[in-house]
Order: structure tokens, then sequence, then C-alpha cells
């Protein structure tokens, strides 16, 4: 069985007094539920004190990107080994808005997914198409380019460690959302596409969640579907009792 993975990615927002508050509210008297994790994933500067806070929960401490060499004259990057320094357990590769505004493509993507790999930590890579591009009818063609090129060259044994997050642009800080069937619909296609790569052990053992305005009230809903093994929450787990309670549904 997969463990369901929740992981609440905080974006630009928080730095350390606000963050430490709200891992505190989030951790503090809160437990895991069983078959469950739970990532934080505060923006760097942010990291050690998140860390610090969940220290002694079944909490973990995730990161937003990495830079894919382990160090150098690379003014502003962040590697993989200092993550993993740092306490990370996960880190965040090829987001959408990483995609959109930096300009990274699936190739830059795969290179941090494996710099990942090689450092310890669990990349969760991020896949999705665009309003345009789903109204185009080209959403099964455009997943598999992203899957394909992010995870090209990654060995088999290394299958468990990943997580793939599908995240319909459209429905990413938008308020809409995909319906459960499609959501479930695109997470079984990944899932095949998966089986291609790794095989059906490694790609069985693959979580996927899904990503896109991911809220209280409709988790439930979308975690009931069978191909999904989780959430990355955007806006949702920037407040304490709404993350909770996805954690929970």
């Amino acid at each position: 069985m997969r463990k369901v993975l929740i992981a609440g990615n905080w974006k630009m927002h928080g730095g350390p007094t606000e963050a430490e508050s709200l891992a505190r509210a989030i951790a503090r008297g809160h437990d895991v539920p069983i078959g469950r994790e739970a990532v934080l994933c505060p923006p760097f500067v942010s990291i050690p004190v998140v860390g610090w806070t969940i220290r002694g929960t079944q909490f973990q401490v995730g990161a937003q990107d990495c830079y894919w060499e382990e160090k150098g004259t690379f003014t502003g990057e962040i590697s993989a080994p200092m993550l993993r320094e740092a306490g990370c357990a996960y880190v965040i590769v090829g987001h959408s808005e990483r995609r959109r505004l930096f300009g990274e493509t699936d190739p830059l993507v795969n290179r941090k997914a494996r710099a990942a790999l090689a450092a310890g930590l669990r990349p969760i890579v991020c896949i999705g198409e665009t309003l345009e591009e789903r109204e185009r009818g080209e959403t099964f063609g455009v997943v598999e380019a992203q899957v394909r090129g992010s995870l090209a060259g990654i060995a088999g044994a290394s299958a468990p460690e990943l997580v793939v997050a599908y995240e319909p642009v459209w429905a990413i800080g938008t308020g809409r959302n995909a319906t459960p069937e499609q959501a479930n619909e695109v997470h079984a296609f990944i899932r095949g596409l998966l089986r291609d790569l790794f095989g059906r052990d490694g790609a069985d053992a693959i979580r996927i969640q899904y990503g896109g305005s991911v809220n209280a009230e409709n988790a439930r809903a979308l975690l009931e579907q069978p191909e999904l093994d989780g959430a990355l929450v955007g806006g949702a787990s920037l407040e304490a009792e709404s993350f909770l309670k996805i954690l929970g549904a």
C-alpha cells in the first residue's frame, strides 16, 4: 500500500517568525493519521526554524526547489546536499510556477530530480497542462512529454523514492478545480507511463499527488479516488486548521 502524502507548499510566504508560528500550530498536539505522511515546505530561510519547531513530531520538512550541482560558483542557488543537511526529507522540483515564470524545462527538472535523489532527498516532481492545452485536447500529450522528460534516466531502484505531483496549471490558485474523476483519469494515465518507465512494481511504488486548489472542502472527494496518493497543497496549507482538515480527510 502506498502511504498517502500531504505536502504543504508555502511558496513565498512565511519568514522565520511567521513560519515558526504556523509550524507550531500545525504540528504541536496533532498526530499524523496512520498511513499518511505530512510535509511542510517553507521558503529556504525558514527551513531551519520549521525543522526545529516540528522536531519530535511525525511531521517532516521539505524545500520548494534545489539546484542540480553540489557546490560551486552559482550565486543565489541552494544545492540538494545543503537541503539534506538542513533537515529536509523532500524537495519540490518543476513546479508550474518555476516552469512558467523562470523557464524551467523538462531536462532541467530532470537534473534537479536526479540531484535530489543522489543527496538522499525524495523529489516531488510536478507536471501538468495549461488551460489552453486542456481545451485543445492536449492534456495527455503534454503530461506524457513532461513525465518522460522529467524522469528520464532515473534508475528503477530509485522509483520508491519518487513522488509525482499532477497539478493542472489552470487549477492552481484559481479556485477552479479538476473534478475528482478528471484528476483520477490523468493519474491513471500517469501510472501507465510510470509502468512503462519503471516496470509494474516500480511504478506501483511511486506516489502520485494531486495539486490544484485543494482545500478542506474538496480534499475528501479527491482523496477517495483510487489513483490519488495525496495532495500538494498551496494556499490552504497557510492556515493550520485547513491544512489539518486536509490531512485528516
